[in-house]
């Protein structure tokens, strides 16, 4: 057996079903809970009255909010028990909404219970949390309001094995929802530490990603996508579209692989811009570059695994293997169909990397257009998008011998040479000495809010998948 099949640690922990069975309730039971119900309707009641930074700032306002909290606080006293992992956290919960109340609801600081809150530190398949707080939802409402959460962790066995292997990433916490506030009947698709109201900013010690609404978004998008194009998927892709479970185990090892390329690598001084402004098309590249890390990383597990005799793998190596060729469809398949057609056409840096990637692929050919019919080369396919992501890295790895604005312009120049720029683009055209001799600012100003439009294939898919597209929004396992 190869050496790469022997890194993975057969002796990774997970958790036990029934030990995991003794201190939840099904998801069913929880959601219908009469004290959850009372939480989540307290919650809905108290967020009209909430300004943007999550404070009510109407003395009049103040006995319903009162009474509001007054539900939510013996609500969480109730449900505890049955999370007894979060002891700790929901008692720190209720202090911090009994201080909130004494403040006058002022801006909310919830950092002790968030401080308390420590999911990563638990991840066992089915294990159930309750959680409030507070927050704004990123894709969703932009205000911090009070939003509340029953959800479960999804961490299969063999995403375990390769955590503890070769992709160690503590922070990452793959979920899905039981039921959830009015704020996260939208887009969103992530629970993050940072969109939560509280006095300071602390060291963020983990994320949390719901794998079933990347999951059921996928299979509606997709089945959707491949009738309009006629495109013939192959079995095990086609397997995806039937079986919500097993597609919400391969977002979570694409999510997990991702995650952990942010902040690794050959990469510029700062990838994600933090703090910067910078031009939409840098934010493009990042996200695409830990997408096909992902993608790469995939081809590489399934061909050494591949390699090795079927007798020599064990269970868990096989469904490594079963779900990295997975991976490298969801990738694929989510960036052309979805990302390059979701949202608007105003910087829209997840759309650019859909449409760098569908245009990589036709140019070298592996995709095909012809007769209105979609085509893919799979066997091809996974050298020449691997190809793509080598074309990222080496701008990256170049970018440290470069000024700032030198490698924002040999960013543009790597994208142009596979996607179109607007006709009406000042990069395009070459920017003048006034720009090119600068503050950087004038770069970015120059830049359009769609310097990139879609093309005639996109234009077309877009019209007829817009309602598909529009009708995942709070989409979950359930639909």
């Amino acid at each position: 057996m190869s050496r790469f099949v022997s890194q993975f640690n057969t002796n990774a922990i997970v958790g036990e079903p029934e030990v995991v069975e003794d201190t939840r309730r099904d998801a069913d039971d929880i959601a219908a809970h009469p004290a959850w119900l009372r939480l989540k309707s307290a919650a809905i009641a108290l967020q009209p009255l909430q300004i943007k930074d999550g404070s009510v700032p109407e003395p009049a306002d103040y006995p319903t909010a009162h009474s509001s909290v007054d539900v939510i606080v013996a609500a969480i006293a109730e449900l505890a028990p049955t999370f007894p992992h979060d002891a700790a956290y929901l008692e720190a919960l209720q202090a911090d909404f009994r201080r909130w109340v004494a403040s006058d609801f002022a801006v909310p600081d919830f950092l002790d219970s968030l401080a308390a809150f420590q999911p990563q530190q638990q991840r066992v398949d089915r294990l159930r949390h309750l959680v409030v707080f507070p927050m704004y939802t990123q894709n969703g409402s932009t205000d911090r309001l009070v939003e509340a959460l029953l959800i479960e962790v999804v961490w299969p066995e063999f995403v375990a094995e390769l955590e503890a292997g070769d992709y160690g990433n503590t922070l990452f916490v793959p979920i899905r929802f039981l039921d959830f506030t009015p704020g996260y009947d939208t887009n969103s698709a992530v629970l993050f530490p940072e969109t939560i109201a509280m006095r300071e900013v602390p060291t963020f010690t983990w994320g949390a990603i719901f794998a079933d609404r990347e999951a059921a978004r996928f299979r509606r998008v997709v089945r959707a996508a491949s009738e309009i194009t006629k495109l013939t998927l192959p079995d095990d892709a086609a397997a995806l579209l039937e079986d919500q479970r097993l597609t919400e185990e391969t977002f979570v090892m694409w999510d997990l692989i991702h995650d952990r390329t942010h902040m690794r690598g050959d990469l510029p001084f700062d990838p994600f811009m933090i703090k910067q402004r910078m031009p939409f098309f840098l934010y493009s590249l990042e996200e695409l570059r830990c997408d096909l890390t992902a993608f790469r990383e995939s081809v590489r597990i399934e061909r050494t695994l591949s390699a090795a005799e079927p007798s020599d793998l064990t269970g868990t190596q096989r469904a490594i293997l079963e779900h990295a060729r997975l991976v490298q469809y969801a990738v694929i398949f989510d960036r052309i169909f979805r990302f390059a057609i979701t949202g608007s056409r105003v910087r829209n840096y997840d759309g650019l990397g859909g449409q760098l990637l569908f245009a990589w692929m036709h140019q070298h050919n592996v995709l095909h257009w012809t007769d209105t019919r979609l085509s893919i080369d799979w066997d091809e396919v996974p050298d020449v998008v691997v190809a793509l992501s080598d074309a990222i890295n080496d701008l990256y790895w170049r970018s440290i011998d470069r000024p700032k604005v030198a490698h924002w312009l040999a960013a543009y120049e790597l994208i142009t040479r596979t996607v179109e720029p607007h006709p009406a683009s000042a990069w395009a055209r070459g920017l003048p000495d006034e720009i090119l001799t600068g503050a950087p600012k004038g770069y970015t100003d120059a830049v359009l809010d769609d310097e990139f439009p879609l093309s005639m294939f996109f234009e077309a898919l877009s019209k007829k998948m817009t309602d598909v597209i529009q009708s995942t929004s709070g989409i979950t396992a359930h639909g």
